[in-house]
């Protein structure tokens, strides 16, 4: 690889996963193991986990640890793609007060991973379609409708849950009828009626 195309390469490939990329990508770029650990030792990259990196003078990004997370699976497989689901892509919409200890990870029902899943992730399966993902900050994240139905299905809770919908409503990250509709759907009850009786309590 010419001097200093490496740069180039690697920016192209991290700019639109918020400054990281992982070794297998770098490889398939044509940067050599060898070469990746003499960028990482120059500090020209830096080595965030086990075949995940970031270019170092690209911006740091608040949402850098949920774009290491779905770079995970794709350490030794580019061809893997990861989406941040469930509890964590509520966290990502700014839906209900949830707060994750561990990040949830959604990856086709193809996929099998046969190493050991770091402590801080949980991984789903699941053949997500193109409408059921969206790109916030360069993370592949469920879309809010999409991220409260899976919230839902793994238990979250009904009061986290009528909370994301409310939030929802209230931010316009869901139609009006689509937030009534999940309402009913998930947990049998209406915005309205939940609104009317929380006005009577507070009047109390």
């Amino acid at each position: 690889m010419q001097k200093r195309q490496w740069d180039t390469v690697l920016y192209e490939i991290a700019e639109n996963q918020a400054g990281y990329f992982t070794a297998a990508q770098a490889r398939a770029a044509g940067l050599h193991q060898v070469r990746l650990v003499q960028l990482a030792q120059q500090g020209a990259v830096e080595r965030v986990s086990r075949g995940v990196y970031r270019v170092t003078r690209f911006p740091i990004s608040q949402l850098g640890h949920y774009m290491e997370a779905v770079l995970w699976p794709q350490v030794r497989r580019a061809d893997i793609v990861g989406v941040i689901s469930h509890e964590s892509a509520l966290a990502i919409h700014e839906l209900s007060d949830v707060s994750p200890a561990r990040i949830h990870v959604t990856l086709p029902t193809a996929v099998r991973i046969r190493r050991e899943v770091p402590k801080r992730l949980v991984i789903h399966y699941a053949d997500l379609m193109a409408e059921d993902v969206e790109t916030v900050e360069g993370v592949p994240v469920t879309t809010p409708v999409r991220s409260i139905r899976d919230a839902h299905t793994s238990h979250l809770g009904a009061d986290l849950v009528g909370q994301a919908i409310a939030d929802g409503r209230r931010s316009g990250k869901l139609p009006t009828a689509v937030a009534h509709r999940l309402q009913r759907e998930l947990l049998g009850t209406s915005l309205r009626r939940r609104s009317t009786t929380r006005g009577r309590l507070e009047a109390r």
